[in-house]
Protein backbone atom coordinates (compact mmCIF):
# COMPACT_ATOMS: atom_id res chain seq x y z
CA UNK A 1 0.00 0.00 0.00
CA UNK A 2 1.47 3.53 -0.77
CA UNK A 3 3.00 5.42 1.98
CA UNK A 4 5.80 7.69 2.57
CA UNK A 5 7.63 8.96 5.88
CA UNK A 6 8.69 12.14 6.29
CA UNK A 7 11.64 12.10 8.63
CA UNK A 8 14.04 15.53 9.84
CA UNK A 9 17.42 16.25 11.07
CA UNK A 10 16.15 17.59 14.44
CA UNK A 11 12.54 19.00 16.49
CA UNK A 12 10.81 21.95 14.41
CA UNK A 13 12.14 21.67 10.96
CA UNK A 14 8.94 22.14 9.92
CA UNK A 15 8.00 18.20 9.73
CA UNK A 16 4.55 18.51 11.15
CA UNK A 17 3.34 21.55 8.65
CA UNK A 18 4.80 19.89 5.43
CA UNK A 19 3.16 16.67 6.19
CA UNK A 20 -0.15 18.59 6.20
CA UNK A 21 0.82 20.41 3.25
CA UNK A 22 1.59 17.04 1.48
CA UNK A 23 -1.53 15.70 2.64
CA UNK A 24 -3.77 18.87 1.26
CA UNK A 25 -2.01 17.83 -1.90
CA UNK A 26 -3.05 14.82 -2.70
CA UNK A 27 -6.74 14.69 -1.50
CA UNK A 28 -6.64 17.77 -3.87
CA UNK A 29 -5.93 14.74 -6.44
CA UNK A 30 -9.03 13.34 -5.19
CA UNK A 31 -7.09 10.58 -3.05
CA UNK A 32 -8.22 9.17 0.37
CA UNK A 33 -5.38 10.11 1.95
CA UNK A 34 -4.67 9.53 6.11
CA UNK A 35 -1.34 10.78 8.63
CA UNK A 36 0.52 8.83 10.90
CA UNK A 37 2.90 9.78 13.73
CA UNK A 38 3.88 6.59 15.50
CA UNK A 39 5.10 8.39 18.62
CA UNK A 40 4.06 11.66 19.45
CA UNK A 41 5.38 13.90 22.57
CA UNK A 42 3.57 17.08 23.25
CA UNK A 43 0.89 18.59 25.56
CA UNK A 44 -1.15 19.71 22.74
CA UNK A 45 -3.36 17.19 22.32
CA UNK A 46 -7.00 16.79 20.77
CA UNK A 47 -10.06 15.00 21.29
CA UNK A 48 -10.91 12.20 18.36
CA UNK A 49 -14.75 11.50 17.68
CA UNK A 50 -16.45 9.07 19.06
CA UNK A 51 -15.65 5.33 18.11
CA UNK A 52 -17.81 2.21 17.64
CA UNK A 53 -17.80 1.73 21.03
CA UNK A 54 -18.75 6.03 21.80
CA UNK A 55 -15.31 6.10 23.37
CA UNK A 56 -13.57 8.91 22.64
CA UNK A 57 -9.71 9.45 22.61
CA UNK A 58 -6.66 11.98 22.62
CA UNK A 59 -4.36 12.28 20.05
CA UNK A 60 -1.24 14.71 18.96
CA UNK A 61 -2.67 18.62 18.05
CA UNK A 62 -0.85 17.79 14.80
CA UNK A 63 -2.51 15.07 13.32
CA UNK A 64 -5.59 16.12 14.04
CA UNK A 65 -4.36 19.26 11.70
CA UNK A 66 -3.32 16.90 9.32
CA UNK A 67 -6.39 14.50 9.79
CA UNK A 68 -7.86 18.11 8.34
CA UNK A 69 -5.86 18.32 6.05
CA UNK A 70 -6.72 15.15 4.14
CA UNK A 71 -10.52 16.21 5.03
CA UNK A 72 -11.30 13.37 7.28
CA UNK A 73 -12.15 13.08 10.65
CA UNK A 74 -9.20 12.16 13.25
CA UNK A 75 -8.83 8.70 15.09
CA UNK A 76 -6.90 7.25 17.56
CA UNK A 77 -4.78 5.06 15.14
CA UNK A 78 -3.05 8.09 13.51
CA UNK A 79 -0.98 8.76 16.72
CA UNK A 80 -1.37 5.09 18.37
CA UNK A 81 1.59 6.61 20.83
CA UNK A 82 1.31 9.59 23.04
CA UNK A 83 2.97 11.22 25.65
CA UNK A 84 2.57 14.69 27.68
CA UNK A 85 5.21 15.22 29.73
CA UNK A 86 4.09 16.28 33.50
CA UNK A 87 7.96 16.73 34.87
CA UNK A 88 11.80 16.94 33.29
CA UNK A 89 11.45 13.19 33.79
CA UNK A 90 8.74 12.17 33.43
CA UNK A 91 5.25 11.62 31.05
CA UNK A 92 1.89 10.14 30.71
CA UNK A 93 1.54 7.91 28.34
CA UNK A 94 -1.54 7.57 26.15
CA UNK A 95 -1.94 4.65 23.70
CA UNK A 96 -4.76 4.74 21.37
CA UNK A 97 -6.15 7.79 22.73
CA UNK A 98 -6.41 6.56 26.49
CA UNK A 99 -3.99 6.98 29.60
CA UNK A 100 -1.71 3.82 30.03
CA UNK A 101 -0.32 5.48 33.06
CA UNK A 102 2.77 7.35 33.89
CA UNK A 103 6.44 6.34 32.72
CA UNK A 104 9.59 8.00 33.96
CA UNK A 105 11.82 8.55 30.75
CA UNK A 106 14.43 5.98 31.36
CA UNK A 107 11.72 3.62 31.91
CA UNK A 108 10.11 4.28 28.67
CA UNK A 109 13.25 4.06 26.69
CA UNK A 110 13.40 0.56 28.05
CA UNK A 111 9.45 -0.77 27.24
CA UNK A 112 9.19 1.11 24.06
CA UNK A 113 10.20 -1.47 21.68
CA UNK A 114 7.17 -3.33 23.21
CA UNK A 115 5.06 -0.62 21.68
CA UNK A 116 5.66 -1.41 18.47
CA UNK A 117 3.05 -4.21 17.65
CA UNK A 118 0.47 -1.70 18.57
CA UNK A 119 2.24 1.04 16.28
CA UNK A 120 2.10 -1.20 13.05
CA UNK A 121 -1.44 -2.87 13.59
CA UNK A 122 -2.75 1.10 14.00
CA UNK A 123 -0.26 1.92 10.96
CA UNK A 124 -2.14 -1.44 9.25
CA UNK A 125 -5.61 -0.11 9.71
CA UNK A 126 -5.04 3.41 8.55
CA UNK A 127 -3.19 1.56 5.41
CA UNK A 128 -6.55 -0.04 4.47
CA UNK A 129 -8.72 2.54 4.16
CA UNK A 130 -6.72 4.38 2.18
CA UNK A 131 -5.08 5.34 -1.11
CA UNK A 132 -1.86 6.51 0.89
CA UNK A 133 -0.46 7.03 4.08
CA UNK A 134 1.97 10.48 5.10
CA UNK A 135 4.07 9.48 8.10
CA UNK A 136 5.70 12.03 9.77
CA UNK A 137 8.91 10.93 12.38
CA UNK A 138 10.01 12.55 15.47
CA UNK A 139 13.18 14.01 16.34
CA UNK A 140 15.59 12.90 13.95
CA UNK A 141 16.93 9.73 13.16
CA UNK A 142 20.45 10.89 13.08
CA UNK A 143 20.03 10.48 17.10
CA UNK A 144 21.23 7.07 16.98
CA UNK A 145 21.84 6.77 20.67
CA UNK A 146 18.26 6.27 20.78
CA UNK A 147 17.79 3.76 18.08
CA UNK A 148 17.57 0.97 20.08
CA UNK A 149 13.87 -0.30 20.72
CA UNK A 150 12.82 3.07 18.08
CA UNK A 151 9.37 3.36 17.04
CA UNK A 152 9.00 6.80 15.91
CA UNK A 153 11.90 6.85 13.17
CA UNK A 154 13.88 4.17 11.26
CA UNK A 155 12.45 1.62 13.60
CA UNK A 156 9.23 1.95 12.53
CA UNK A 157 10.12 2.08 8.94
CA UNK A 158 11.96 -0.67 8.40
CA UNK A 159 9.28 -2.52 10.34
CA UNK A 160 6.76 -1.03 8.19
CA UNK A 161 8.93 -1.16 5.14
CA UNK A 162 7.78 2.94 4.58
CA UNK A 163 10.53 4.72 2.40
CA UNK A 164 11.58 7.81 3.52
CA UNK A 165 12.47 11.55 2.72
CA UNK A 166 14.00 13.43 5.02
CA UNK A 167 14.21 17.21 5.80
CA UNK A 168 16.54 19.74 6.28
CA UNK A 169 16.12 23.28 8.17
CA UNK A 170 17.95 25.75 6.13
CA UNK A 171 16.57 28.69 8.32
CA UNK A 172 18.58 27.31 11.75
CA UNK A 173 21.76 27.18 9.10
CA UNK A 174 24.73 24.20 8.94
CA UNK A 175 21.64 22.46 6.41
CA UNK A 176 24.36 20.96 4.85
CA UNK A 177 26.03 19.60 7.80
CA UNK A 178 22.88 18.16 8.71
CA UNK A 179 21.75 16.23 5.72
CA UNK A 180 25.28 14.81 5.14
CA UNK A 181 25.87 14.32 8.43
CA UNK A 182 23.01 12.42 8.87
CA UNK A 183 24.03 10.03 6.07
CA UNK A 184 27.27 9.62 7.47
CA UNK A 185 26.13 8.43 11.14
CA UNK A 186 22.87 6.27 9.79
CA UNK A 187 23.73 2.26 10.08
CA UNK A 188 23.50 1.47 6.18
CA UNK A 189 20.13 -0.70 6.59
CA UNK A 190 18.40 3.10 8.24
CA UNK A 191 20.47 5.06 5.53
CA UNK A 192 18.70 2.97 2.86
CA UNK A 193 15.28 3.80 3.79
CA UNK A 194 16.05 7.25 2.37
CA UNK A 195 15.24 8.15 -0.98
CA UNK A 196 15.43 11.60 -1.41
CA UNK A 197 16.08 14.68 0.75
CA UNK A 198 13.70 18.05 1.51
CA UNK A 199 15.13 21.74 2.53
CA UNK A 200 12.43 23.58 4.04
CA UNK A 201 12.29 27.55 5.42
CA UNK A 202 14.21 29.06 2.88
CA UNK A 203 14.14 32.76 2.79
CA UNK A 204 15.19 34.45 -0.61
CA UNK A 205 16.30 33.44 -3.84
CA UNK A 206 16.12 29.41 -4.48
CA UNK A 207 18.64 29.82 -7.25
CA UNK A 208 21.31 30.84 -4.29
CA UNK A 209 21.33 27.71 -2.87
CA UNK A 210 21.19 25.67 -6.01
CA UNK A 211 24.93 24.62 -5.91
CA UNK A 212 24.46 23.84 -1.80
CA UNK A 213 21.66 21.11 -3.41
CA UNK A 214 24.36 19.89 -5.77
CA UNK A 215 26.23 19.69 -3.09
CA UNK A 216 24.35 17.51 -0.62
CA UNK A 217 22.89 14.88 -3.59
CA UNK A 218 26.65 14.50 -4.65
CA UNK A 219 27.42 13.42 -0.85
CA UNK A 220 24.53 11.21 0.08
CA UNK A 221 23.68 10.19 -3.61
CA UNK A 222 20.00 10.81 -2.53
CA UNK A 223 17.54 12.45 -4.69
CA UNK A 224 16.96 16.49 -4.33
CA UNK A 225 12.92 16.54 -3.82
CA UNK A 226 12.94 20.62 -4.26
CA UNK A 227 13.14 23.12 -1.69
CA UNK A 228 10.12 24.58 0.40
CA UNK A 229 10.18 28.76 0.92
CA UNK A 230 9.03 30.31 4.46
CA UNK A 231 5.62 29.12 4.51
CA UNK A 232 4.10 32.29 5.62
CA UNK A 233 0.44 30.86 5.65
CA UNK A 234 1.74 28.37 8.74
CA UNK A 235 1.41 31.46 11.20
CA UNK A 236 -2.26 30.83 11.02
CA UNK A 237 -2.09 26.27 11.92
CA UNK A 238 -1.70 25.46 15.19
CA UNK A 239 1.46 24.97 16.51
CA UNK A 240 2.39 21.55 18.27
CA UNK A 241 5.14 22.60 20.29
CA UNK A 242 5.31 25.06 23.35
CA UNK A 243 9.10 26.18 21.91
CA UNK A 244 6.97 28.23 19.07
CA UNK A 245 5.58 30.35 21.92
CA UNK A 246 8.92 31.78 22.21
CA UNK A 247 8.95 33.54 19.30
CA UNK A 248 5.12 34.66 19.81
CA UNK A 249 5.38 36.31 23.38
CA UNK A 250 5.36 39.95 22.13
CA UNK A 251 2.16 41.88 21.86
CA UNK A 252 1.22 43.95 18.30
CA UNK A 253 0.88 47.54 19.62
CA UNK A 254 -1.97 49.79 18.55
CA UNK A 255 -4.40 47.31 19.68
CA UNK A 256 -7.53 48.32 21.49
CA UNK A 257 -8.19 45.70 23.96
CA UNK A 258 -5.07 43.92 26.11
CA UNK A 259 -5.37 40.25 27.02
CA UNK A 260 -2.53 38.29 28.70
CA UNK A 261 -1.60 34.76 28.94
CA UNK A 262 0.87 33.74 31.55
CA UNK A 263 3.26 30.75 29.84
CA UNK A 264 3.00 27.99 32.99
CA UNK A 265 5.86 25.54 32.78
CA UNK A 266 3.24 22.86 31.40
CA UNK A 267 1.32 24.78 29.27
CA UNK A 268 -1.31 22.95 27.29
CA UNK A 269 -3.54 23.53 24.26
CA UNK A 270 -1.68 26.75 24.00
CA UNK A 271 -3.50 27.20 20.66
CA UNK A 272 -6.68 28.20 22.48
CA UNK A 273 -5.34 31.41 21.67
CA UNK A 274 -4.65 31.68 17.97
CA UNK A 275 -8.00 32.92 17.09
CA UNK A 276 -7.38 36.12 19.35
CA UNK A 277 -3.90 36.27 18.59
CA UNK A 278 -5.35 37.50 14.97
CA UNK A 279 -8.00 39.89 15.93
CA UNK A 280 -7.97 43.30 14.81
CA UNK A 281 -8.73 44.64 18.13
CA UNK A 282 -6.38 42.52 20.42
CA UNK A 283 -3.81 42.91 21.64
CA UNK A 284 -2.36 39.92 23.05
CA UNK A 285 0.33 38.53 24.41
CA UNK A 286 1.77 35.19 26.55
CA UNK A 287 4.02 36.39 28.87
CA UNK A 288 7.12 34.65 29.54
CA UNK A 289 8.24 33.44 33.16
CA UNK A 290 10.67 35.91 34.60
CA UNK A 291 7.93 38.57 33.66
CA UNK A 292 5.59 40.97 35.49
CA UNK A 293 1.97 40.07 33.78
CA UNK A 294 0.93 43.71 32.21
CA UNK A 295 -0.75 46.36 34.30
CA UNK A 296 -2.91 47.88 32.05
CA UNK A 297 -4.49 44.13 30.76
CA UNK A 298 -8.04 43.90 30.15
CA UNK A 299 -8.21 40.18 30.31
CA UNK A 300 -5.66 37.55 31.83
CA UNK A 301 -6.41 33.75 30.82
CA UNK A 302 -5.01 30.93 32.65
CA UNK A 303 -4.33 28.32 30.15
CA UNK A 304 -4.58 24.55 30.50
CA UNK A 305 -1.64 23.17 32.16
CA UNK A 306 -0.55 19.34 31.98
CA UNK A 307 0.38 19.48 35.74
CA UNK A 308 -2.02 22.10 37.68
CA UNK A 309 -0.88 21.76 41.33
CA UNK A 310 2.64 21.92 39.77
CA UNK A 311 2.08 24.79 37.50
CA UNK A 312 -0.10 26.77 40.44
CA UNK A 313 2.89 26.31 42.32
CA UNK A 314 5.03 27.87 39.36
CA UNK A 315 2.49 30.43 38.51
CA UNK A 316 3.51 32.14 42.66
CA UNK A 317 6.61 31.03 42.03
CA UNK A 318 7.43 33.94 39.36
CA UNK A 319 5.19 36.23 41.44
CA UNK A 320 1.72 36.22 38.80
CA UNK A 321 -0.50 35.46 41.70
CA UNK A 322 0.13 38.99 43.39
CA UNK A 323 -0.18 40.31 39.75
CA UNK A 324 -3.64 38.89 39.02
CA UNK A 325 -4.49 40.10 42.23
CA UNK A 326 -4.12 43.47 41.90
CA UNK A 327 -5.84 43.42 38.43
CA UNK A 328 -8.63 42.09 39.95
CA UNK A 329 -8.60 45.48 42.54
CA UNK A 330 -8.32 47.39 39.22
CA UNK A 331 -11.44 45.74 38.17
CA UNK A 332 -10.07 43.65 35.72
CA UNK A 333 -11.49 40.10 34.53
CA UNK A 334 -10.26 36.71 34.47
CA UNK A 335 -10.65 33.54 32.35
CA UNK A 336 -9.47 30.18 33.32
CA UNK A 337 -9.64 27.59 30.51
CA UNK A 338 -8.84 23.69 32.00
CA UNK A 339 -6.06 23.85 34.61
CA UNK A 340 -6.50 27.66 34.91
CA UNK A 341 -10.00 27.32 35.87
CA UNK A 342 -8.96 24.99 38.18
CA UNK A 343 -6.40 26.95 39.53
CA UNK A 344 -9.15 29.87 40.25
CA UNK A 345 -10.79 28.16 42.63
CA UNK A 346 -10.03 27.75 46.47
CA UNK A 347 -8.42 24.56 46.58
CA UNK A 348 -6.92 21.78 44.28
CA UNK A 349 -6.77 18.09 45.84
CA UNK A 350 -5.22 14.92 44.38
CA UNK A 351 -5.14 12.59 46.57
CA UNK A 352 -4.30 9.64 44.50
CA UNK A 353 -1.23 11.57 42.69
CA UNK A 354 -2.68 11.47 39.17
CA UNK A 355 -0.71 14.28 37.81
CA UNK A 356 2.10 13.79 39.88
CA UNK A 357 3.09 13.38 44.03
CA UNK A 358 -0.56 12.90 46.05
CA UNK A 359 -1.32 16.49 47.35
CA UNK A 360 -3.62 19.66 48.12
CA UNK A 361 -3.05 23.44 47.97
CA UNK A 362 -4.99 26.49 47.96
CA UNK A 363 -6.18 28.08 45.15
CA UNK A 364 -6.42 31.64 44.19
CA UNK A 365 -9.57 32.15 45.60
CA UNK A 366 -11.19 33.97 43.00
CA UNK A 367 -13.99 31.00 42.26
CA UNK A 368 -15.75 29.52 45.32
CA UNK A 369 -15.81 26.26 43.65
CA UNK A 370 -12.65 23.48 44.61
CA UNK A 371 -11.46 20.99 42.26
CA UNK A 372 -10.73 17.44 42.94
CA UNK A 373 -8.50 15.27 40.95
CA UNK A 374 -10.33 11.94 40.57
CA UNK A 375 -12.14 9.63 38.28
CA UNK A 376 -11.39 8.58 34.53
CA UNK A 377 -10.20 11.41 32.41
CA UNK A 378 -12.96 13.65 30.95
CA UNK A 379 -12.49 13.50 26.88
CA UNK A 380 -14.94 14.67 25.04
CA UNK A 381 -16.26 16.79 22.05
CA UNK A 382 -19.10 19.45 22.87
CA UNK A 383 -21.47 22.39 21.77
CA UNK A 384 -23.71 24.66 23.63
CA UNK A 385 -24.21 27.88 24.25
CA UNK A 386 -22.70 30.89 26.25
CA UNK A 387 -24.74 31.96 29.36
CA UNK A 388 -25.11 35.71 29.23
CA UNK A 389 -24.93 35.79 25.61
CA UNK A 390 -26.59 32.66 24.34
CA UNK A 391 -23.63 32.88 21.87
CA UNK A 392 -22.90 29.27 20.00
CA UNK A 393 -19.83 27.25 21.11
CA UNK A 394 -17.86 24.59 20.01
CA UNK A 395 -14.73 22.75 22.00
CA UNK A 396 -13.73 19.93 23.35
CA UNK A 397 -12.57 18.71 26.38
CA UNK A 398 -9.43 16.91 27.79
CA UNK A 399 -9.09 16.88 31.57
CA UNK A 400 -9.20 15.30 35.24
CA UNK A 401 -10.72 16.49 37.71
CA UNK A 402 -14.40 17.40 39.13
CA UNK A 403 -15.07 20.93 40.29
CA UNK A 404 -18.03 21.55 42.05
CA UNK A 405 -18.68 24.92 44.23
CA UNK A 406 -21.55 27.31 45.36
CA UNK A 407 -20.01 29.70 42.09
CA UNK A 408 -21.14 26.81 39.55
CA UNK A 409 -24.77 27.69 40.55
CA UNK A 410 -23.76 30.68 37.78
CA UNK A 411 -22.97 28.65 34.59
CA UNK A 412 -19.91 29.94 32.31
CA UNK A 413 -21.85 27.85 29.25
CA UNK A 414 -24.49 25.47 28.76
CA UNK A 415 -23.29 22.57 27.23
CA UNK A 416 -25.20 19.64 25.98
CA UNK A 417 -28.29 21.52 27.90
CA UNK A 418 -26.28 21.12 31.07
CA UNK A 419 -24.79 23.75 33.14
CA UNK A 420 -20.49 24.32 32.66
CA UNK A 421 -18.32 26.18 34.33
CA UNK A 422 -18.46 28.94 37.14
CA UNK A 423 -18.67 32.86 36.92
CA UNK A 424 -17.98 34.99 40.14
CA UNK A 425 -20.96 36.70 41.58
CA UNK A 426 -19.65 40.74 39.89
CA UNK A 427 -19.28 38.57 36.64
CA UNK A 428 -15.50 39.55 36.20
CA UNK A 429 -13.77 36.21 36.81
CA UNK A 430 -15.21 33.17 34.83
CA UNK A 431 -13.86 29.64 33.79
CA UNK A 432 -14.48 26.72 32.01
CA UNK A 433 -12.91 23.20 30.68
CA UNK A 434 -13.64 23.98 27.05
CA UNK A 435 -10.70 23.80 24.95
CA UNK A 436 -11.69 25.37 21.29
CA UNK A 437 -13.54 28.30 22.66
CA UNK A 438 -12.23 31.17 20.81
CA UNK A 439 -12.73 28.96 17.43
CA UNK A 440 -16.23 29.77 17.05
CA UNK A 441 -16.57 33.53 15.65
CA UNK A 442 -20.02 34.27 17.10
CA UNK A 443 -18.46 32.91 20.60
CA UNK A 444 -15.07 34.87 20.28
CA UNK A 445 -17.16 37.82 18.95
CA UNK A 446 -19.19 37.70 22.33
CA UNK A 447 -16.37 37.05 24.51
CA UNK A 448 -14.84 40.34 23.40
CA UNK A 449 -18.10 42.44 22.91
CA UNK A 450 -17.66 41.85 26.88
CA UNK A 451 -14.54 43.35 26.64
CA UNK A 452 -15.28 46.82 24.44
CA UNK A 453 -13.90 45.08 20.89
CA UNK A 454 -15.23 44.18 17.58
CA UNK A 455 -14.65 40.72 16.22
CA UNK A 456 -13.61 40.08 12.29
CA UNK A 457 -16.14 36.89 13.40
CA UNK A 458 -14.06 34.30 11.00
CA UNK A 459 -14.64 30.79 12.45
CA UNK A 460 -10.83 29.53 13.03
CA UNK A 461 -11.76 26.24 11.11
CA UNK A 462 -12.20 28.42 8.06
CA UNK A 463 -9.21 30.31 8.33
CA UNK A 464 -6.88 26.65 9.06
CA UNK A 465 -8.39 25.24 6.38
CA UNK A 466 -7.66 27.94 3.65
CA UNK A 467 -4.26 28.38 4.68
CA UNK A 468 -3.77 24.58 4.06
CA UNK A 469 -5.07 24.97 0.85
CA UNK A 470 -2.63 28.00 0.30
CA UNK A 471 0.14 26.02 1.74
CA UNK A 472 -0.58 23.11 -0.70
CA UNK A 473 -0.37 25.41 -3.57
CA UNK A 474 2.65 26.46 -2.79
CA UNK A 475 3.97 22.69 -2.15
CA UNK A 476 2.87 22.05 -5.59
CA UNK A 477 5.22 24.42 -7.17
CA UNK A 478 8.73 24.34 -5.23
CA UNK A 479 8.47 20.35 -4.68
CA UNK A 480 9.28 17.13 -6.80
CA UNK A 481 5.37 15.93 -6.19
CA UNK A 482 6.09 13.87 -9.21
CA UNK A 483 9.19 12.28 -7.62
CA UNK A 484 7.38 11.86 -3.67
CA UNK A 485 4.70 10.06 -5.60
CA UNK A 486 6.54 7.71 -6.78
CA UNK A 487 8.14 7.45 -3.83
CA UNK A 488 5.47 6.47 -2.13
CA UNK A 489 4.41 3.69 -4.52
CA UNK A 490 1.61 5.54 -6.17
CA UNK A 491 2.85 5.19 -9.78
Amino acid sequence: MPALMIQGCGSDVGKSVLVAGLCRVFANRGLRVRPFKPQNMSNNAAVTAPDADGRSGEIGRAQALQAVACRTAPTVDMNPVLLKPQSDTGAQLVVRGRVEGVWQAANYQDRKAGLLDVVLESFRRLEAEADLVIVEGAGSPAETNLRAGDIANMGFARAADVPVALVGDIDRGHVIAALVGAHAVLDPDDRAMIKGFLINKFRGDPTLFDNGRAEIARRTGWADLGMAPWLVDARALPAEDAVALDRTTAGQAGRRVRIAVPMVSRIANFDDFDPLRREPGVDFAFVPPGRALPGDADLIILPGTKATLADLAFLRAQGWDVDIAAHVRRGGRVLGVCGGYQMLGCRISDPDGAEGAPGSAAGLGLLNVATVMAGDKVLRQVEGRLATSGARVQGYEIHIGVTDGPDTARPFAHIAGRPHGAVSADGRISGAYVHGLFDQGEARAAILDELGAASDGEDQHDRVDQALDRIAAVLEAHLDIAALAKIAGLN
